[in-house]
Order: C-alpha cells, then sequence, then structure tokens
C-alpha cells in the first residue's frame, strides 16, 4: 500500500507498505484524507526529533475496516476521526481527564507497518500518510458520515489543538480579550476558539496580509502584520496572546503584551534546545505562561462536540481546507505548507 515515509534523510512516497492484522484493543482504519502539519515537516527538518524509518502523518479520518478483540465502540464501516491519543485509560492523569499527560502515550512508538520486511515506526501512535493504520480504541473517535472525511481530518490535530487551547486550557471567557500570534492552521482554530468563547476582541497578527481575510472569517476582529502594533489596539495589553509560531522572539512578544493577570499559551512547537527570555519582574501581576499539548484535549468528548458544532454551522471545517494533494503529490503540499501559501492541506487516498 501507498504511505509517506521519512528514513531519516528525505521523505517519498512509497508504494510497498504493508501492515499488520489488528490486536485486541486496535483499530484498522481505512485512510480517506489527512491534514499536512507542521508537525510533520518538523519531522523532516529536525525539529521534532523522532526514529526512523517512520511512516508520517497524524491528522486523519477514514472508514474503520477492521476492529480488534474487545472493541465496542466502533465496528466495520464507521467513519472515525483520529486523535493521537494512545492513552492508556487507567493512570493517574488519565483517571483526572488529563489523557494528555499519559506517560504510556508519550515516548513509546509502535512499529505496525513493515517494508521489505523491515519495521517502520508510527508517528504520533497514527501514521495517518498510509492507506491504512492501525490504532488504539480510544484514538477512533465516530463521527456522523455526513461530515466529509476531508475535513473530519483536520479535528484531530489542527482544531483539538487551537479551539481546545482555548477552551480546556486557557479558559477564555466572554468579554475577554485574545491576541493570536501566527494565523497557520493552529492559529486559525484559535481564532474560531476564541469566537465560541464569545471574546471581546480577536487581535490577529501575522506577516501576510493574504491571511487577513481568512482570519477575519476565523473570527478576527483585528488584523495586524506586527505584533509591535497590538498596544495600539489593547493599550493596557490582552487577556490571553497565544504563539502558534514556534519562534522564541514571538514568545517574548507574547509575554510583554499581557494584560494584569493574563496569560501566554505557547503552542508553536520550537526546536528542543531553544531558549527564550523573559522579565521576571513582569510577572507578579498574576501574569501567567502556559505550555500546552493538543489542546488538553478529551479527544473522545471534544471531537463529539466539534462535530456537534459543524453540523450546526458554528465551527468551520470545509473553509480549513485549502487545497487536497493526491499522496504522490507529498512534495508539493510540503513544499506549499512550509511557504504559507495554505491554510491546511489535504492528502487523499
Amino acid at each position: 500500500m501507498r504511505g509517506v515515509v521519512f528514513d531519516g534523510t528525505q521523505a517519498q512516497v512509497v508504494d510497498d507498505l504493508e501492515i499488520r492484522d489488528p490486536g485486541p484493543g486496535e483499530v484498522l482504519v481505512a485512510i480517506a484524507a489527512a491534514g499536512l502539519c507542521h508537525s510533520d515537516l518538523s519531522v523532516i527538518d529536525g525539529t521534532i526529533p523522532f526514529p526512523a524509518p517512520v511512516v508520517l502523518g497524524h491528522e486523519g479520518a477514514g472508514v474503520v475496516e477492521a476492529v480488534g478483540a474487545g472493541v465496542t465502540h466502533v465496528a466495520p464501516g464507521d467513519h472515525v476521526a483520529l486523535s493521537t491519543l494512545a492513552s492508556c485509560g487507567a493512570c493517574a492523569d488519565c483517571d483526572r481527564g488529563r489523557p494528555t499527560m499519559c506517560r504510556k502515550a508519550i515516548g513509546m512508538p509502535g512499529q505496525p507497518f513493515s517494508r521489505g520486511g523491515k519495521p517502520l515506526f508510527q508517528f504520533a501512535s497514527n501514521s495517518a500518510f498510509a492507506e491504512r493504520t492501525i490504532v488504539k480504541a480510544v484514538q477512533a473517535v465516530k463521527i456522523p458520515a455526513e461530515i466529509p472525511l476531508t475535513s473530519a481530518a483536520l479535528m484531530g490535530c489542527g482544531v483539538l489543538t487551537g479551539v481546545g487551547a482555548v477552551l480546556n486550557r486557557a479558559k477564555v471567557d466572554r468579554g475577554d480579550t485574545v491576541v493570536v500570534i501566527g494565523t497557520g492552521g493552529i492559529g486559525l482554530n484559535v481564532l474560531q476558539g476564541a469566537r465560541l468563547a464569545a471574546a471581546s476582541t480577536i487581535v490577529a497578527v501575522d506577516t501576510n496580509p493574504a491571511k487577513e481575510e481568512v482570519a477575519r472569517q476565523f473570527g478576527a476582529t483585528h488584523f495586524l502584520p506586527s505584533a509591535d502594533a497590538v498596544r495600539d489596539v489593547l493599550p493596557t495589553g490582552a487577556d490571553h496572546v497565544f504563539e502558534c509560531v514556534g519562534h522564541t522572539g514571538l514568545v517574548r512578544q507574547a509575554i510583554d503584551l499581557l494584560d494584569r493577570h493574563g496569560q501566554a499559551i505557547l503552542l508553536g512547537m520550537t526546536r528542543p534546545t531553544a531558549e527564550a527570555t523573559f522579565l521576571p519582574a513582569a510577572m507578579f501581576l498574576d501574569k501567567s505562561i502556559l505550555g500546552c499539548r493538543y489542546g488538553s484535549s478529551r479527544p473522545q468528548r471534544d471531537l463529539a462536540l466539534y462535530a456537534d458544532l459543524y453540523l450546526q454551522g458554528r465551527l468551520l471545517l470545509d473553509e480549513l481546507v485549502t487545497e487536497t494533494y493526491q499522496v504522490e503529490d507529498f512534495a508539493k503540499a510540503a513544499d506549499d505548507a512550509h511557504h504559507g501559501r495554505v491554510a491546511r492541506g489535504v492528502l487523499t487516498f
């Protein structure tokens, strides 16, 4: 079968992948569509260290083909969106409703794929850039069949991360002020999360003026080409500033833009060794810096909610899909994403 494999040096589309049968508690999914997220590109450029060879992709949706023993919440033929959280469900963090903190879900990649008799790693417990993948049952969330799978795919990362960061981690309240630095796939979902939370002022910051129209469509009340101008809109600063780029200089700006009791939420992925600086004295006015993994999500709950909001016309999904590509065109899709030509490009099989 076809898939995108990174061998430690380059990513290429192959057609000779094999995958084992699902075991107990696992689901085999025929992938219909998968969003190309910057996290996939970060594996290729080394920002995210990951063992190779690996089948890339982590933002997918498709149709269940088979289930292993003990799986009852989905069945062959069901449409599912996939999360990356292979959480155990039994540890202290899972028991507290914090599956993003499950220690058994991080840093232990499986190898359900093979090629030429040699095993390949699975990226983010998901590997959606393959015609078929195997996930733990908890990762497969049944969704209504009327949601286009090209749109549903984006719920599994961009929407969970961006909207979840607003609703779950920052807990933006009605009337709050929000600044979003970077309006790529994650930033756009932060914007619509702030809109859903009824924030009063939502400032989008991006150096690319072509992104203004879509940023306003997703919820921005203001669009600025530089964070330097935010104080012109919010003279005392913002209640919440989301850094969605992964640039240490912008992390500092996010912190500097906070009002009293404000919080900076860091979503952009920096290199593991990157360091950011800030003025500690500025934090004594009850300001906070928050990390956020995967939108602090509970996917079985949150994906069902986002599916309902989409069907109500309140959550934008179709509008996120700028371009669709056949998987064979992965190189073009990656280049478009790298140069910011798309909000989200989606690979199809």
